[in-house]
């Protein structure tokens, strides 16, 4: 089975999509793509198709969405026209104790594949290759096509792990361009950085980044001005300043040779200037891994309404589909 999350929904058995186009199965056919090989209770897949007030028939309605989803794996697997294939539905999409298991018979997930990736990146970071960290935080961010489940309508127990995708997904791409800088590859990331500072203008570590960029480039003033619609923003809608480290990178550009002309940072063995005075608590913004923090305010969750955890409950029995 060939799993798809970062972007469409895309579930493919030998190569034939098994994806519904009605949304509440493409909600429970989601939710077990993101925990392949793991089970899912039915309790999480009642929360996430109808919230904390289910109604009565939600059990025998959540089965009929199983069913549906096992008529669409049939063909896939040979079951069709008498054929008797390697699998069945239900050996694909198992009831187990207390919910359901989509079994993926180690077929590809490129979540899983992305975070393969991505931790051999941060690795790769921590040993001070950043040319292998580039190299592999690009390829981990190139299996995106697009927000993650972006045509599947998502319910709070979503919704959650869409969060945590995307911002894994934001992760990868500041320590890959933490990399890039580092490797003296600073004109080539003004236009892409330019793009994420105008989507994300609270998050300081991508205004950072862009000043770094743009001061290495010869273009102190725009820097500065990076900074100062930054810490515009930050005061207007949040009432805070800038943090203390993002305001030694000022510094720093505001302390650049008055010829405007910056430090060659690109020759072999050379890092990025440690702009963090020795004895301080602020992150060392050259140390690997390191990151500035985003002021974006979390998302507010009506009183009550925050999600439980569920673990798989052997005492909530699950009525098998014959």
């Amino acid at each position: 089975m060939d799993i798809g999350v970062l972007g469409p929904l895309d579930v493919r058995e030998n190569g034939v999509s098994v994806t519904p186009t009605a949304s509440k199965p493409r909600q429970v056919l989601a939710l077990l793509a993101l925990h392949a090989d793991r089970p899912v209770t039915v309790g999480t897949l009642t929360e996430e198709l109808w919230g904390h007030r289910p109604p009565r028939s939600a059990r025998p309605t959540l089965q009929t969405y199983i069913m549906h989803l096992r008529e669409l794996l049939a063909p896939a697997l040979g079951e069709s026209g008498g054929g008797t294939g390697a699998r069945t539905a239900k050996q694909v999409l198992r009831t187990v104790p207390g919910g359901y298991l989509l079994d993926s018979a180690d077929g590809t997930s490129d979540v899983r594949e992305f975070e393969r990736l991505a931790g051999a990146g941060y690795r790769a970071m921590e040993a001070g290759d950043p040319g292998g960290t580039a190299r592999l935080l690009r390829a981990a961010l190139a299996l995106w096509r697009g927000p993650a489940l972006a045509d599947v309508p998502a319910g709070e127990r979503l919704r959650t792990q869409v969060r945590a995708l995307e911002e894994s997904r934001l992760c990868a791409l500041d320590r890959r361009i933490e990399a890039d800088l580092r490797l003296g590859r600073h004109r080539e990331l003004i236009a892409e950085l330019t793009v994420l500072v105008d989507s994300h203008p609270t998050h300081e570590s991508l205004c950072a980044q862009l000043m770094t960029a743009l001061h290495r480039s010869g273009r102190r003033s725009e820097a500065l001005d990076a900074y100062r619609r930054l810490r515009t923003t930050l005061i207007r809608d949040l009432g805070l300043e800038p943090s203390a480290a993002l305001g030694k990178v000022r510094q720093a550009v505001l302390a650049a040779p008055a010829d405007d002309t910056p430090p060659d940072l690109t020759a072999p063995g050379t890092a990025p200037p440690d702009l963090t005075a020795p004895g301080t608590a602020e992150p060392d913004l050259t140390a690997p891994g390191a990151a500035l923090p985003d002021r974006t305010p979390p998302a507010a969750v009506p009183p009550g309404d925050a999600p439980r955890a569920t673990a798989p409950d052997a005492t909530d029995p699950v009525d098998r589909i014959d």
